[in-house]
């Protein structure tokens, strides 16, 4: 089976996706397609997709849609590409520069965005997992009532 990273250029895609993705982990590329990066980025997306498709959707948003501005600027979008996560419609925060643990989540994170370059596949997977893992270990402890209401 063909897997496919679509690209999102609409706000009205974007809130879409955020808000059908059910159980699974949304995670969103911000950047261009014409940036190298970015395209470094969406080769190992590509090469990724297929091993965490079972709880994760990956998608790109293109930053240069003007419909898609707002984005941007409520997730505060300083770094290109960066890569944002969601779980059944919430934003999960991570903070990249510190310490890690399953209760990291609870916490403010000083950061709403994963700025670093990711180089390997296995990089990206890890993370994607731990989201995963996160957010059933949460919901099979009721700690996020809110997220369980939204079923």
């Amino acid at each position: 089976m063909e897997y496919i990273l679509r690209t999102l250029t609409k706000k009205e895609e974007v809130d879409s996706i955020i808000r059908d993705t059910i159980d699974k982990v949304l995670v969103l590329r911000l950047g261009r397609s014409s940036d190298p990066l970015c395209l470094q980025l969406d080769d190992i997306l590509y090469k990724s997709v297929r091993e965490v498709s079972k709880f994760a959707t990956v998608a790109l948003v293109d930053i240069d849609s003007e419909d898609v501005r707002v984005y941007v600027k409520y997730f505060d979008i300083t770094l290109i590409p960066s890569t944002i996560f969601f779980f059944n419609a919430h934003h999960m925060k991570m903070d990249s520069g510190s310490y890690f643990s399953k209760m990291d989540v609870l916490q403010e994170c000083r950061s709403h965005q994963v700025g670093w370059s990711i180089s390997r596949k296995q990089d990206f997977i890890d993370v994607v997992e731990v989201w995963d893992n996160l957010t059933t270990f949460f919901l099979d402890l009721s700690i996020f009532p809110m997220i369980q209401n939204s079923r």
